[in-house]
């Protein structure tokens, strides 16, 4: 993903082309490409607003969205399994392969967190 123009760079080149010049002569003054400031205004024109858009897939949609009730269910009941085991668990019973890393993801957005009991042994809780 690219990565989106300043606030201060978008103000000025909207201003630029509020004022009477074209988008291909704001964009040349402050050196972004013309496409970019055609954007901007249309942008502008559409919402009212300059501000880049959220980059990115939205929150909360991901494939594993579907199973995450299963999962905290899971964890719920046995709180030191891995990530891995969970792994194969989801594969086996519901056919989903998932990275660890993705699952790990998954229930720290829902809450959980790994803590060490006395004894160094890994337990979840939420």
């Amino acid at each position: 993903m690219g990565k989106s123009s300043s606030s201060d760079l978008r103000v000025r080149i909207v201003g630029e082309i509020e004022s009477g010049h074209s988008c291909r002569a704001a964009a040349r003054r402050f050196g972004v490409s013309a496409a970019t400031a055609v954007r901007l205004a249309q942008r502008k024109a559409r919402t009212g607003s300059i501000t880049p858009e959220r980059q990115g897939r939205p929150p909360g949609r991901g494939p594993l969205s579907a199973h995450a009730d299963v999962l905290i269910s899971w964890v719920d009941a046995e709180g030191d399994v891995t990530m891995p085991e969970l792994a194969d668990r989801l594969f086996k019973e519901h056919g989903v392969k998932a990275h660890p890393a993705s699952l790990s993801r998954l229930l720290l957005a829902h809450g959980f967190t790994v803590k060490k009991n006395s004894a160094g042994e890994r337990n979840r809780s939420r």
